[in-house]
């Protein structure tokens, strides 16, 4: 209880900052971490003494900005000075679920300052940037953010404590003024994943074994990111609380950063926004009739298959071929393929690989066939409307006698005609594409290797590909749909990554009711594997990633087969088991590691 009254005292009267490149501005997860978070903080923390800090991108911000025009407080008494100074600001609601207040700086307001910024950064803290366009911008917000809590705590009142909350090294940078001016700010830093072991991760395939042996220095300077580096470690070193999302990045930050995070902040999710109640085994129907459309007019004018036996497996994330394991994935569908061959199981799995690459153009063949589809469905539903007019009319006018009469003959000429050129134009001997889009890159190494193992959509292949090189959206020609119900329509999510600091894809499909693959060197999978006892009750299997690459391959292979073979009630009562289970990583839940960060933070 003591503890309970010390952190309400906390929450009332502490202003904290949260600052982060992706306030109101998507980029990658961290957007995701930031805005799910946000109701479960609001509803802790005084709403009056919570604020966000991140750049003014006018395309991101206009939708979901609005402005406030009540500058009296401490923070709007900030905002005006800046004004003044000639610094553009911008003060209002971030339109999101709990609508925190938020204040966004313009960047290019500054960029006139760079050259004084670039100088003092050599000059106190011995940092020499690139001259870049990321670069530039992220010292311009660190200038911004700096000059602001600057302003904030030279005329707050004494006794309110303030803490200001970084994320990532492009936020990082206000901590050394700070630190070297002695603002009376508590300072926390995150690192969501750290620059140099991104790097290194996509270039060794022993990343993990040879951890403890790189030099920080020669390879910050080999992959050109030393400045980066450097703004980071000085932000770790520099922070009253040092933190990460998992023990996997935990690693990463002793030998590549030089300091033990003082704590872990596993990341969470709003859950109730995924929520469905009983309705999710509705959805998944639901959204499975949308994909097979999408399957119907991909594969059926070439071939069919039975869509009742039928298994929708996907990927997806950025594209780092190695670190997201799209090649693992892959290799292990080929053996899939051969496996459900041998075994002769009379099933099919499309996989679907979603990221985003360089392409010029949608495959108009592929765009063909949906439209046709389509045009179809269209036509079927038109004979649909006209046979039951009828067919209601024969019935109600045939005054007590009654034989089933010939639907075919009250097919209308026209609408016969039109079956007619839709069947005549359907059927074809091309193989299916297993990409959907143009490639930019004709040497895609998500192409090369489909050739290679020959898992081309031939008709007798048990594994189908679909490589979707976009994000999949109701605007989507090809899907209609969001992202959310493409994954509800799914059946496994498949996300074996070899480097992944947390891992949101398969948190997403937990709170869609969706079973997942993730690795031990995930963050989220480790924490999976050390908070839970059986972790495929749960819906959630593990591949071992510090097995050989095709051990772990066979391994993955194994577990997909495994599930292929369930039977329909025992894939329902999985994804019974993974919807219930999502509450464990509510945020509700996990803030309170946060909470933790943020009392300490106050006493150093």
């Amino acid at each position: 209880m003591a503890k309970e009254r010390e952190n309400k005292e906390l929450f009332q009267k502490t202003m904290l900052f949260e600052c982060a490149w992706e306030v109101c501005n998507q980029v990658g997860g961290i957007y995701t971490v930031i805005r799910s978070k946000i109701p479960t903080i609001v509803q802790n923390w005084n709403p009056n003494n919570y604020f966000l800090l991140g750049p003014y991108f006018e395309d991101q911000a206009s939708a979901v900005f609005d402005p406030i025009e009540d500058l009296t407080d401490s923070v709007g008494y900030a905002v005006h000075t800046m004004r003044e100074r000639g610094i553009d600001v911008h003060y209002g609601t971030w339109l999101v679920t709990g609508k925190p207040k938020a204040i966004l700086f313009n960047v290019f307001s500054v960029f006139n300052r760079l050259g004084e910024i670039k100088y003092f950064l050599n000059e106190n803290h011995y940092i020499k940037v690139n001259d870049d366009d990321l670069t530039n911008r992220v010292l311009a917000f660190g200038y911004c953010v700096t000059e602001f809590l600057r302003i904030l705590s030279n005329n707050i009142e004494q006794q309110t404590d303030i803490i200001a909350h970084f994320h990532e090294w492009m936020a990082g940078m206000p901590i050394m003024d700070i630190r070297k001016e002695n603002m009376p700010i508590k300072t926390v830093f995150t690192t969501h994943a750290t620059m140099l072991g991104r790097y290194l991760a996509m270039n060794d395939d022993n990343f993990y074994g040879n951890l403890p042996f790189y030099n920080w220095e020669d390879e910050a300077k080999h992959f050109n990111i030393f400045p980066i580096v450097q703004l980071e470690r000085a932000a770790a070193h520099g922070s009253h609380v040092f933190t990460t999302v998992s023990d996997v990045t935990a690693k990463e930050c002793i030998h590549l950063l030089g300091r033990k995070p003082d704590f872990i902040l596993p990341n969470g999710l709003n859950i109730q926004r995924f929520e469905a109640s009983h309705e999710f085994q509705n959805l998944h129907f639901q959204y499975k009739k949308q994909i097979n459309d999408f399957t119907r007019g991909h594969f059926f004018h070439s071939y069919s298959f039975d869509l009742d036996k039928t298994l929708y497996f996907f990927t997806s994330g950025r594209f780092e071929f190695h670190n997201k394991g799209f090649d693992l994935t892959l290799e292990a569908l080929a053996r899939l393929n051969y496996k459900m061959k041998v075994e002769n199981i009379d099933a099919t799995v499309v996989f679907f690989l979603i990221t985003k690459q360089d392409y010029n153009s949608i495959n108009p063949i592929v765009l063909h066939k949906r439209a046709m589809i389509e045009e179809i469905h269209r036509n079927t539903e038109e004979i649909e409307r006209d046979l039951g007019d009828k067919l209601y009319d024969y019935i109600t006018t045939n005054n007590g006698a009654f034989n089933v009469p010939d639907l075919s003959k009250m097919i209308s000429e026209t609408m016969e005609l039109k079956l007619r050129r839709n069947v005549q134009s359907w059927k074809s001997g091309n193989q299916p594409t297993v990409v959907t889009h143009n490639l930019v890159n004709e040497n895609d190494p998500v192409l090369n290797f489909l050739r290679s193992s020959n898992l081309i959509n031939g008709r007798d292949d048990k594994v189908k590909i679909v490589y979707h090189p976009d994000f999949i959206n109701t605007t989507n020609p090809l899907f209609r749909m969001e992202y959310n119900q493409f994954v509800r329509g799914c059946h496994l999510g498949l996300f074996p990554s070899y480097y992944e600091p947390w891992g949101y894809t398969p948190l997403e499909c937990m709170a869609s009711g969706v079973p997942s693959v993730t690795s031990d060197f995930s963050g989220f999978g480790a924490y999976v594997q050390s908070n839970f006892d059986d972790c495929e009750k749960m819906g959630i299997y593990i591949v071992n990633r510090e097995i050989n690459y095709f051990d772990a391959a066979e391994q993955l292979a194994n577990i997909m087969l495994r599930f292929v073979k369930l039977n329909r009630r025992d894939r329902i009562s999985m994804r019974n088991n993974v919807e219930e289970n999502s509450f464990a990583f509510d945020w509700s839940k996990l803030a309170e590691y946060y909470f933790q960060a943020y009392d300490e933070a106050t006493k150093r």
